[in-house]
């Protein structure tokens, strides 16, 4: 059996492609998706045309239709050509309906809820064993077409252009683990974010801890959240996570010519905006996605409260 890294991955990618037709076609369209740039305040996001994520943007999560199918991440389940390389109590697989150049989809073997607070060491592990790929988190309510199997996603690190704007743009540090580890808010980028700079795991695990605990959820479920995890040999892990307000905006339910199906998860809100119908592809503008973004994510006075209760209640300095 091979043990997981970059070249396994890579290796099981190009397998997939050579057998697995429907896999490969998928890869195929990718070299035909159509993007264009827009600029929100000081961030840049691309709008992706990306007819194959219909599937995806388009999934029914409520219970009834979550018990009603199949789960498609459980082995017994997955198409009879799809393989994987077993990774701690996960396998990875090769995603089939692409966003990144290379994208994996790295679930649990046992069939379990997403949920991330016990699995967050794991995601930093994970962004370190496959390096230039960007690991990423969709919580049960904020973009995760299977919130009842627990899994990340990996894909080609700098497509989504957060990875570069977080390093440079205005911040404020909210909390030190001493000299391994920081949380800071970051503004000005169209939504707000928290970032975690960290050189060691328990670290940087303490510090999303800090912030997962002062985010506010309703009785039995997790923050609304979003998370994206990259690590780089010589700056350690940067970890960005998103507080949600709400699933899906307004205009996700509306009907006629009001309706625009998009349905936020990590790799929009990291500013690659995928839109599975051309006619909202031809239409979204930089006000739109803004009106989008603040519907969907926290605003400044309740991010200003999880700064106040990390501030009070954290004993990291």
């Amino acid at each position: 059996m091979k043990e997981l890294c970059c070249q396994s991955a890579e290796e099981l990618f190009l397998l997939q492609k050579k057998e697995w037709a429907m896999l490969r076609m998928g890869y195929e369209a990718l070299s035909e998706v159509e993007e264009r740039k827009v600029r929100v305040m000081n961030a840049e996001f691309k709008i992706q045309y990306n007819p194959a994520r219909l599937r995806s943007s388009s999934a029914r999560i409520d219970k009834e239709s979550i018990a009603a199918r199949r789960c498609f991440l459980c082995a017994e389940n997955r198409p009879s050509e799809q393989r994987g390389i077993a990774w701690r109590d996960y396998t990875l697989i090769v995603n089939p309906y692409p966003i990144f150049p290379v994208h994996f989809t790295i679930p649990t073997v046992k069939h379990t809820d997403q949920r991330i607070i016990s699995r967050f060491r794991d995601m930093m592990q994970l962004a370190s064993v496959l390096a230039g790929y960007t690991v990423f988190y969709n919580g049960p309510e904020c973009g995760a077409s299977a919130p009842d199997h627990a899994h990340f996603q990996a894909g080609t690190s700098g497509i989504m252009p957060i990875e570069a704007e977080v390093e440079s743009c205005e911040s404020e540090i909210v909390a030190q683990d001493g000299e391994k580890a920081a949380l800071r808010i970051v503004r000005g980028l169209g939504r707000m974010a928290f970032v975690v700079d960290s050189f060691d795991i328990e670290s940087g695990a303490r510090l999303f801890e800090a912030l997962y605990n002062a985010l506010d959820a309703e009785c039995g479920k997790e923050p609304m959240i979003n998370v994206l995890c990259i690590w780089k040999k010589y700056k350690g892990w940067t970890t960005i996570i998103f507080p949600r307000a709400k699933h899906r905006p307004a205009c996700y339910y509306a009907h006629g010519d009001e309706r625009i199906l998009v349905s936020p998860a990590s790799v929009d809100l990291g500013g690659v905006f995928i839109t599975p119908l051309k006619e909202d592809y031809n239409r979204l503008t930089a006000t739109d996605l803004q009106a989008i973004l603040d519907e969907v994510c926290i605003g400044e006075s309740y991010a200003a409260d999880v700064v106040g209760r990390i501030k009070n209640k954290t004993k990291i300095k």
